[in-house]
Order: structure tokens, then sequence, then C-alpha cells
């Protein structure tokens, strides 16, 4: 079994402002597993990227700790905890390049903070550039790049000093589909070539299901569930999962005076016509008022809101079929979707 590289263990994070003290986060406790891609997700103000920074200690916890290996920060001196953080890339929102640098040099540049040769940290530099395919612009200068070079040469920069751990905060959240499609590949292949673990923190949901294994979601400084990105998918726990899983849509669904019914798809072969057979079976027409399902690997996830008719008997012809074919389902409100 994989060990954990990360372990937070009931960590807290207070600040003072003028107007009283604010608590960031509250009793987070986490493990994230060497060799996988990890999702934390929340909405704005969550609590996302002061966690972030308290795993490398960027942010010093109020209360908790962090064991990286197995390793207590808190334990540390501030110069030990300094080289710990050389084993954690981190890739920012805005790419944090220096503008007064080009390509190969802003990728040098942790290198050079950590003593390395130039020459050796220019080969370095070179080969970092290959691998996110920029090498063709690595005398380039940060105005000269696209939004997605610029978070490549970032994602170059981060692996430079061969990092165990890849801390992402919200690093696709300022491009545009198709690049931030074409970024995740790239962590993933970085993820499954090198073995590097990547945290991604995210306020989108569609970043999560295309390169997460777990995911953790954060809703009021605190962590409100945690699990496989299938389980959290089929059936969240919270109203926050919910929420997140199936957008505004719970908002905006008219579900009229009968009965309501979540089904839940939680690994049923994608091709299976679920609804299809449902309403042959019970020769009855049923309302779907939102559908959010995916296909995971050949897998439907996720979940559907349908509306059943008024009439009892072909109600409970419905709950009868569902039961007998073994899907998973209960009945909801406008409240409690």
């Amino acid at each position: 079994m994989k060990q954990p590289i990360i372990q937070i263990r009931n960590l807290g994070k207070e600040f003072k402002t003028s107007s009283g003290t604010v608590r960031a986060l509250e009793g987070i406790n986490l493990d994230i597993y060497q060799g996988e891609i990890f999702g934390i997700i929340g909405l704005s103000g969550a609590g996302k990227s002061t966690l972030v920074r308290c795993i490398n200690y960027l942010e010093v916890p109020t209360e908790g700790d962090v064991l990286f290996e197995g390793e207590s920060l808190a334990s540390m001196t501030p110069a030990q905890q300094r080289k710990t953080r050389r084993s954690m890339g981190m890739i920012f929102q805005q790419f944090n390049l220096l503008a007064q640098r080009n390509v190969i040099r802003n990728v040098c540049f942790p290198m050079e903070l950590s003593g390395v040769p130039k020459k050796e940290a220019r080969a370095r530099a070179m080969e970092l550039l290959k691998t996110v395919g920029l090498e063709e612009k690595a005398k380039a200068y940060p105005v000269q790049l696209s939004g997605g070079q610029k978070q490549r040469v970032a994602i170059a920069r981060a692996l430079a000093m061969n990092p165990k751990v890849i801390l992402c905060d919200e690093a696709t959240s300022a491009l545009d589909p198709n690049t931030t499609k074409s970024i995740l590949a790239l962590l993933k292949e970085i993820n499954q070539k090198m073995g590097v673990t990547v945290i991604m923190i995210t306020h989108e949901m569609s970043v999560i299901e295309s390169i997460c294994s777990r995911v953790a979601i954060i809703d009021q400084s605190r962590i409100a569930e945690v699990g496989s990105v299938s389980e959290i998918f089929s059936e969240p726990k919270t109203r926050i999962g919910r929420q997140l899983i199936l957008g505004d849509a719970i908002h905006q669904a008219n579900f009229g005076k009968s009965k309501k019914v979540r089904i839940i798809f939680d690994g049923r072969e994608s091709e299976e016509p679920v609804i299809s057979n449902l309403v042959l079976a019970c020769r009855t027409p049923v309302n779907i008022l939102y559908a959010a399902t995916r296909d995971l690997d050949g897998k439907a996830m996720g979940q559907m809101i349908i509306q059943l008719p008024e009439d009892e008997t072909e109600a409970r012809r419905v709950y009868s079929y569902l039961k007998t074919v073994k899907i998973p389902f209960e009945e909801v409100t406008e409240y409690d979707v």
C-alpha cells in the first residue's frame, strides 16, 4: 500500500485583522499519498489557498501540524523547513514569472537560489523546457508568451529542483478551456512519467474530473467530505458536494407538484439506457428535470433528477422498477437536492 507523502493533522489557521480574528481553517485532517493526483475543491473563500500555503509552510498554521514523508514541519527549524519546501514545487494562477528574465532564466531562478552551478542549471532548464514543449522559447520573455505558454514555463520552473510534490493553486483558472485541457494533460503526463505527486486546488469540478483520483471538498474552513472522485460524483454526502456537482441547476429546476426522485449512477455501464428501460418497463413517461452524469472509464457516475407521474399507481410502478433492477435512488424536494 502506498504511504502518505503528506499528512495534515488537526490543522487550523487564523488571521488577526482590524475587525477581529478571522478563522480561515479549522480541524483539517488529510492524507495525501505518494504518486497520486489529489484534488481540493471549494467555493471562493472556503480556505483552499490558505490550506495549500500551510502545506508548504508559506503560511505557518495556528495549530496542528503538517508531516512531509513522516517528518513534522512544525518541529523543524526555519532552515529545515526551507529545505523541505524545495521538495514541493508550486504553480500559481497568475504564473508569477519574472518579467525581466527570459524563459530559460526564469526556469533557472530556483536553482540559482540553491547554488546550482550555472552550466548545470541551464542544462536542467533546457531539459525541462523540452518536457513542457517550449524549448524553442528559451530566449523569449514572458510578455511574448500566451497564457498557456506562461503556465508551461511555470511548470518547468516548479520542476527545477526535482520536487516530490507539485502544489497547483488554481493553476488553470486564468486559461481558456482548450488551454486548460492541454495543461491538465501535461500535469497528468508529468505525474505518470516522473512519479510526482500533484495537489490540485480548484473551484472547478471539471478539473477534478479530468485528472484527479481522490478529492477533498472544503467548505467554510473545514473538510466537508473526502473520497475517490467516482464516490463523490456518484453520491456526495453533503449539500456543498451536491452543489459543486449539480451546479446552479439545483436552483433552476422546476419541480412542479408531483414526486421527484434522484437516481444515483454509481458505476453501471455507461452504455446502459437506464431511463429508456425504465419508461419501457413501466409503460409510463418520466420528466428529466436535471442530469449530471459522466463517463469515467466506461462507468456511469453522477446523478439524475426525474419527476414521476402524478398518478400514484404509476409512481409506485417506477419505485418498484428501480428497486428491482437495484438502481440507487431517493425521493427529494427542492430543499434537499
